[in-house]
């Protein structure tokens, strides 16, 4: 952001194209206007021109950080009144707030994002020492796309525009992403010509990091600004946004850096099921799909995910999720990690994921009996043991019957087992008595090798 050297004078033959002479046309043009009083004065338009001259150089400015900062507030403060601007004041204004703003940004500060981050910390965060004067460009650029006409900007926020914006989205500072999240956000509210087109960019974006890079900063702002168009769709849905739930969304769950974004993820899956409970059932099992290996952290969040989705599915579909999703949530129980454990222990206390597992109690009774045997058994945590003691209680008193013969099958299943292991044994002691006495009858034989 830089100022820019007094200009020549224009040369009486050929047409002045400066500024200043934008400005002469832009005062002829209102002094012929029957209807000043709904656009600038002649001398806010000088000095907004002077002030985007000022500007329109970034790299060449030898002048102070708060002397740019005190004359763009300034020009901020002129734009905030609700006039119109001009052409002749538009076009040097977006050219100038696209040279401040399109600029290469710095290389990443970690080579990867990590996946151990809680969920409500921000694991990108590096803050850009231009803020300042970024973020009254941004103030400056969302007054204008929202005091303007759509019909009027859009020589100016077009295609390539929208997609220098979305490059924006990589940057580390978190107040740059919020301000870019408003912005973007603004302009498809306004600008609905360009909404399938901002779709589709943004979708790319998904793509590319979910496929390719595993790494973006703005993945959790692009989200939210998904969540507020998901939350606009028509029912039925289109064929077009379920592609976009199962092709994107829910590939979103795998990658490492889910942590970061997973309260925004969460939040446009479930509007999609609010809207379709039917479809409930491709989300639960594509979570189910991506389950984490490794991260406990991640675990706990979906476990958190799936609990809410039962809430909203079709309660039709309850008979064909109940043995997946309650053979998930007993694995998880099991986990050593106390954490896991608990929040699998505690679904039991909702009161829809009872209800689908007593959709087929006979298929998911054998499986949890076992886990939580398994859990009293061996489970190192007492906290861990006392919850399942209680689940344990909760069950035999909705299903004495059948609880007490999973009981009883277990125990058969048992008693099966040690045979087998005491067959085994015998079998290989036997083998080990031939091999013994073979060895023990027969000659040794002596490899002569001959020099």
């Amino acid at each position: 952001m830089a100022t820019q050297r007094n200009t020549l004078p224009a040369s009486p033959r050929r047409r002045s194209t400066t500024l200043q002479h934008l400005f002469e046309l832009d005062s002829r043009n209102k002094s012929r206007s029957t209807n000043v009083s709904m656009f600038l004065s002649s001398s806010e338009n000088e000095e907004i021109l002077s002030i985007i001259a000022y500007f329109s150089s970034p790299l060449e400015s030898p002048s102070p950080q708060d002397h740019k900062q005190l004359k763009l507030t300034k020009l901020l403060s002129i734009i905030k009144l609700k006039k119109t601007l001009h052409d002749q004041t538009l076009v040097p204004l977006m050219s100038m707030l696209s040279k401040n703003l399109f600029r290469p940004l710095p290389p990443p500060s970690n080579a990867s994002i990590n996946s151990d981050f809680p969920d409500d910390e921000d694991p990108i965060s590096n803050f850009s020492p231009k803020w300042s004067h970024l973020q009254i460009l941004y103030d400056i650029l969302l007054r204008v796309v929202a005091s303007t006409d759509p019909k009027t900007l859009e020589d100016h926020v077009d295609q390539p525009f929208l997609l220098n914006l979305l490059a924006l989205f990589q940057s580390e500072d978190p107040r740059e992403r919020k301000s870019l999240k408003n912005l973007y956000h603004r302009i498809y509210l306004r600008f609905t010509s360009y909404r399938s087109f901002m779709r589709k960019s943004m979708t790319d974006v998904f793509l590319h990091y979910i496929f390719d890079t595993d790494r973006h900063c703005g993945i959790g702002e692009l989200l939210e600004i998904w969540g507020s168009i998901i939350n606009g769709f028509t029912v039925p849905l289109k064929e077009e946004h379920k592609l976009f739930l199962m092709r994107v969304l829910i590939p979103l769950h795998k990658t490492k850096g889910m942590l970061a974004y997973h309260r925004q993820l969460a939040y446009c899956v479930s509007q999609f099921v609010q809207k379709e409970p039917v479809l409930g059932g491709l989300v639960v099992r594509g979570i189910l799909r991506y389950w984490p290996v490794t991260s406990c952290q991640k675990e706990i969040l979906l476990i958190g995910e799936l609990e809410e989705l039962v809430e909203n599915i079709d309660p039709d579909q309850y008979r064909k999720l109940a043995l997946p999703v309650c053979s998930r949530i007993t694995k998880c129980l099991n986990s050593w990690n106390s954490q896991v454990a608990e929040r699998a222990l505690y679904v039991w206390n909702n009161e829809h994921f009872v209800k689908m597992a007593s959709a087929a109690i006979e298929e998911v009774l054998p499986v949890v009996v076992e886990g939580m045997e398994k859990n009293l058994k061996w489970h190192w945590s007492k906290s861990v043991g006392q919850l399942t003691e209680n689940v344990k209680v909760m069950l035999e008193e909705m299903h004495p019957f059948l609880y007490s013969k999973c009981l009883e099958e277990i125990d058969l299943i048992e008693y099966k087992a040690r045979l087998d292991e005491i067959q085994r044994k015998e079998k290989w002691e036997r083998i080990e008595m031939a091999a013994a006495r073979k060895k023990f009858l027969q000659p040794p034989h002596y490899l002569c090798i001959s020099h």
